[in-house]
């Protein structure tokens, strides 16, 4: 297993790139105008804390194919964090979700920039996707200026393109499904392309071009990383409706009133009842629903067993990954990394 030290150490490594390039940026900001200091604070809010599991995957998958560690590659494996943040902004913006990790979303926050006024919501939403932008936008400048060697660079200058491509087209597949009728493949797609493939085999490969990984070892990456970052999503499905508000930082609701379309609601649905596929069109997708609501979509939820078929989906897709690794021929400190980030992306409560 990876030392607990040793993960810690990482983690706070690309707390201080991001920190140190964040500072940089917002101080230019605002040297623009005072006015944008409500701005520079959600930019702010926005790299601040987080698992760092995405740049770790990129950190290791620069190691497994043999390279040392470097203070330049943590600084690229840190732009995999403000993709994630520029994503998390968008999300919320689109799903108009009120409470991420426990405080206001962005565009929620934003509302106190416009003072007194009437009706700050459309401003506020407005700067929020303009902060979403601006996020993606550093994610390149961070990663382009993080000091690796520009043939480097230029190997992963690719795989930079499908990733915003892909995680794009998820977005918009969640987008253009939420409402219809549920489907487990669909879902699915959803998941793999939305959140899956930018949170485990894209930071991977990218820290892999980085090192220059021959193909059997991008291949291996991605036998590993598909099934966990879908893993990874579905749990966090299951926390977003069974989870506890105080550990994951947002509400039960979110997902019934956007009626987005998870995994967990195209099982549920598939195993109703005619009479409970009634009551969930008329709770799926209502603003402002209760407790009482959640509640019973939880009921339905368990009666079918559609947690329980989630949780057999996750370890289905754990123990793929677990043998894509154990079939891989790596450096020891990478294996031992590498399953210790299949439960750090599984098993968690938040």
């Amino acid at each position: 297993m990876l030392e607990a030290g040793e993960h810690v150490a990482l983690r706070a490594r690309v707390d201080e790139a991001l920190q140190v390039f964040a500072r940089q940026e917002m101080e230019q900001l605002v040297a623009i105008d005072a006015d944008l200091l409500p701005v520079a604070e959600q930019l702010a809010a926005a790299v601040a804390g987080g698992k760092r599991l995405r740049a770790a995957f990129c950190y290791w998958g620069w190691r497994a194919a043999g390279q040392p560690d470097s203070d330049a590659l943590v600084r690229a494996a840190a732009a995999m964090e403000l993709v994630h943040a520029a994503a998390v902004v968008h999300d919320d913006l689109i799903d108009e979700s009120p409470v991420r990790h426990g405080v206001p979303s962005t565009h929620i926050a934003l509302r106190a920039a416009f003072g007194g006024r009437a009706s700050p919501g459309a401003g506020a939403r407005a700067l929020a996707l303009l902060v979403g932008d601006l996020l993606m936008s550093w994610a390149g400048q961070l990663f382009t200026s993080c000091g690796l060697p520009a043939a480097y660079l230029a190997r992963a200058r690719v795989l930079w393109v499908v990733m915003a491509r892909e995680l794009i087209a998820g977005e918009c597949l969640e987008i253009l499904r939420t409402g219809a009728r549920p489907d487990t493949g669909s879902s699915l797609q959803v998941v793999r392309y939305k959140t899956a493939k930018y949170t485990v085999e894209h930071p991977l490969h990218i820290g892999g071009a980085l090192a220059g990984a021959p193909r059997p070892l991008m291949e291996a990456f991605t036998a590993y990383g598909l099934p966990l970052g879908e893993a990874f999503q579905l749990r966090d499905d299951l926390l977003g409706l069974f989870g506890d508000p105080e550990r994951t930082g947002k509400s039960n609701l979110d997902d019934i009133c956007g009626n987005r379309p998870t995994p967990l609601l195209a099982v549920t649905w598939s195993a109703a009842t005619a009479a409970e596929r009634r009551e969930l069109r008329g709770l799926l997708g209502r603003r402002g629903l209760g407790g009482d609501g959640l509640l019973r979509v939880r009921e339905i939820m368990r009666r079918t067993q559609a947690p329980a078929h989630i949780e057999e989906m996750i370890t289905q897709r754990v123990q793929a990954a677990t043998t894509a690794l154990a079939h891989a021929d790596l450096p020891a400190c990478a294996a031992r990394a590498l399953s210790q980030l299949v439960t750090s992306a599984t098993a968690r409560q938040s």
